[in-house]
């Protein structure tokens, strides 16, 4: 698995041995970012559930100024902090603009300091029923009533997500067994 995108093009991602991680794909990855083009540069994110750090580290590496990467995996950790690394070199910045942190992705309090722009999810399929509705309860919870910001969120392509609340404003690939992302936006009061 590589960068698929921007000035670390190419650059490997390691990803952990075993299935604790199940990295988002390059075609998704690039599939996601065509769409989120404009919103990425000079962009705050946070990655959570981040595994390798796909979905950040391709962001940083189009442009976005920095974030945080939430992990309670160590040895996910491990490899995310190398990743980190590779690209924060490849891309000239300091890794410093980069945060890893070894958490529960559901404990983290979003909404310190100031709101990221892009939010990315990608959880483990099988915790979806259970993780979404926690989680966007959170994130309502801590964010803005009028964050303008995202959700990007990666789940199977069967996968139903309507978290009270928000709006789905795209979705990325559909069917069973394939994956797919939504991309969610604070509801607006009618």
């Amino acid at each position: 698995m590589r960068i698929s995108g921007g000035i670390a093009r190419g650059i490997e991602l390691h990803v952990p041995r075993g299935d604790a991680v199940r990295p988002a794909t390059d075609g998704m990855r690039q599939s996601v970012f065509s769409s989120l083009a404009a919103r990425i540069p000079g962009s705050r994110f946070v990655d959570l559930f981040a595994g390798s750090g796909a979905y950040g580290l391709e962001a940083f590496s189009r442009g976005a100024s920095g974030g945080t990467f939430v992990e309670r995996s160590a040895k996910a950790l491990s490899c995310l902090r190398r990743n980190i690394d590779a690209v924060s070199k490849s891309v000239g910045r300091d890794s410093g603009l980069l945060a890893a942190v070894e958490a529960d992705a559901l404990s983290v309090p979003t909404g310190v300091g100031e709101p990221p722009d892009l939010i990315f999810v990608d959880p483990p399929y099988e915790a979806i029923p259970e993780v979404a509705p926690v989680l966007f309860s959170k994130l309502s919870a801590a964010l803005p009533a009028d964050w303008p910001g995202l959700v990007v969120f990666e789940m199977p392509g069967e996968a139903v997500v309507e978290p009270v609340g928000w709006t789905c404003l795209k979705r990325l690939g559909r069917g069973a067994r394939n994956p797919s992302v939504a991309f969610f936006a604070r509801a607006r009061p009618a």
